[in-house]
Order: C-alpha cells, then sequence, then structure tokens
C-alpha cells in the first residue's frame, strides 16, 4: 500500500523566492527600493528623523546623499526594512481611502498591538519585528480576518 503524500493541483505557482543575500539581486533591488522608501516618506509627510529611524538609523549627510543618489546597493537589513515598508502602504491603500492609508500610520489606534501610540511610534521603537507585526495585521485584515 503506497501512502506517498503529494500537494493538490493548482493553478497558482508559488513566488519565486529572491535570496537577498546575493549580491546580484541587491544591487538589481536597491535603486528601485529607494525611491519607492523616499516616495512613501513624502506620501506618509514622515519627519527625514523618522525616515532615517525607520531605514535603522542613520547619519543625516548619509541619508540626504542616499535621497540625492539612490543608485547603490543596500544591504539586506535595509531592503528588508523597505520592503515591509511597502508592504504596509500597499495594504493601507487597498483598505483605505488614499487620504486615510496615507494618515494611518500617525494616526492612533486602540487596537491592542498598539496600545493608544501611533503604528509610526511602534515601528520606530519596536524596528523590523514592529514593521514585521504590523505588514502582517494588515495582511490579515486585507484577508478578511
Amino acid at each position: 500500500m503506497n501512502l506517498a503524500f503529494a500537494y493538490p493541483k493548482s493553478r497558482f505557482e508559488p513566488a519565486v523566492l529572491i535570496d537577498l543575500n546575493a549580491r546580484t539581486e541587491r544591487e538589481r533591488l536597491s535603486k528601485s527600493a529607494l525611491k519607492g522608501f523616499f516616495a512613501l516618506m513624502t506620501a506618509w509627510k514622515l519627519r527625514d528623523e523618522d525616515a532615517r529611524e525607520l531605514l535603522g538609523g542613520m547619519s543625516s549627510s548619509t541619508f540626504y546623499e542616499w535621497k540625492k543618489n539612490p543608485d547603490r546597493v543596500l544591504e539586506v537589513d535595509r531592503i528588508t526594512r523597505i520592503s515591509y515598508l511597502l508592504g504596509i502602504y500597499k495594504a493601507l491603500h487597498i483598505l483605505y481611502g488614499d487620504k486615510l492609508a496615507d494618515e494611518w500610520v500617525t494616526l492612533p489606534n486602540t487596537n491592542p498591538i498598539f496600545a493608544g501610540r501611533t503604528p509610526l511610534s511602534q515601528m520606530l521603537a519596536g524596528g523590523l519585528l514592529s514593521m514585521q507585526t504590523v505588514r502582517k495585521l494588515l495582511d490579515a485584515r486585507r484577508g478578511g480576518l
């Protein structure tokens, strides 16, 4: 008796995973990631100080150099941070109208995750893991949970 297990057939293919440890992938993604990040910061009307912290902390001079010339190769951590933030931006614009979507991160939130704080202050305090949590929360809402 053969009890081999197999996944059911599906018309959907799994997403191709990107290896961010590969420099060629980071080279390919970095410039557009930074351009997207700076556009997102403008849409959310964030202070440069907060934007620098969301990127993992950096000096003002480095930040403004990156803003002026985004053609560089980012580290895995920074690409991951930007990816979470862009995912948050996208989810918000799916869930809400543009005005609320762009204000949401700066509004106090009663969800137990935030305890009355703004999602921005939560992400600034908790870094990458908080960004991941906010992203998961919004993805769950998009999924109807």
